[in-house]
């Protein structure tokens, strides 16, 4: 009987102490002696430091103008090269695009920006090297690579007999759309670009920046990873060209990334993150903006690179009129 009741008295206390169970539960486990309850809350403090030591790395990695992860790249030129005879256009050319950037290519005239788009779009067989896009190479995977791309070529020459609504049609289902997706996309690409009432008319009435403009709605109906754009803001008035300006820019800011060419470094460089200048077929100079400009501007630096200007000289003739 005594052994019993020895038993019986730690039941009692078990029964008055449901108290603190419910001020924490963690402490619940812990309840097979009334020691162990007290030292409970000591494991508890290390867990607030711990909480705050994370915070701190998250701010200073958010604080690092350069992450340690490299950003993800889409588009790889390897080592390429193109000769036209005795010419050598591109000279083993590489090259890598981040996802989601704008990325501009300046150079002089002939100095091999439309051929490098050209190899890189698979329209221009390249001598040597090679181009990959999202991981597809360009001429082995030739169906898979394009199909990620959307091209507005140099000198593109588009079925002109068609009305610019037929164009839209036949760039839609030509990349596989059924026919409602196509109608949807191609009055949204309309008024985008500000040609709703030009669907009806023949591509050939067409001026130059509506040309331009159509021909690029093409490129993009698809909604491609990558837009290889060659000269896109040629012929376009500054209305259309800020509407174009923020549809890339919202398309780069959802994922899309960018690669276009221009001589206007002005435009380049207020829209693109990365630029490289190319010269005689190779890079002098590639990253992002403010690396490649350093303290002055693209122009400055570019005409630096292309060897600088030439002053205009024995030209009189020019100071004196015909009549």
């Amino acid at each position: 009987m005594t052994d019993a009741a020895e038993a019986e008295q730690p039941e009692k206390p078990a029964a008055s102490k449901p108290a603190p169970r419910t001020r924490a539960a963690s402490t619940s486990t812990a309840a097979t002696s009334g020691k162990p309850m007290v030292a409970e809350p000591s494991p508890a403090a290390p867990k607030t430091p711990r909480k705050s030591a994370v915070r701190k790395k998250s701010t200073t990695s958010a604080g690092i103008a350069k992450p340690p992860a490299p950003r993800e790249v889409v588009l790889v030129l390897r080592d390429l090269s193109k000769r036209f005879g005795e010419t050598v256009a591109v000279d083993h050319m590489s090259l890598s695009v981040p996802v989601g950037s704008i990325f501009g290519i300046v150079g002089p005239n002939g100095a091999g920006k439309t051929t490098t788009l050209s190899m890189a779009t698979g329209l221009l067989r390249p001598d040597g090297g090679s181009i990959v896009v999202h991981g597809a190479d360009v001429w082995k995977d030739p169906v898979v690579a394009k199909r990620n791309m959307g091209v507005l070529p140099d000198r593109l020459r588009l079925f002109d007999r068609l009305t610019g609504g037929q164009l839209l049609y036949y760039a839609g289902t030509l990349r596989g759309l059924d026919a409602a997706t196509v109608r949807r996309r191609s009055a949204d690409l309309a008024s985008a670009f500000g040609l709703e009432d030009a669907l009806n008319r023949l591509v050939a009435d067409y001026s130059a920046g509506m040309t331009k403009k159509v021909a690029l709605a093409c490129a993009m109906i698809h909604s491609p990873r990558v837009l290889i754009l060659d000269e896109p803001f040629e012929s376009v008035d500054p209305v259309s060209a800020a509407n174009i300006i923020e549809i890339l820019q919202n398309y780069a800011g959802a994922g899309g990334t960018v690669v276009l060419s221009s001589h206007s470094m002005d435009l380049i460089q207020r829209i693109c993150d990365f630029v490289a200048i190319v010269v005689s077929g190779s890079i002098l100079a590639s990253g992002t903006m403010d690396e490649v400009r350093g303290v002055g501007s693209l122009e400055e630096k570019f005409v630096e690179l292309a060897g600088g200007r030439r002053t205009a000289e024995g030209m009189e003739w020019l100071h004196s009129f015909s009549d």
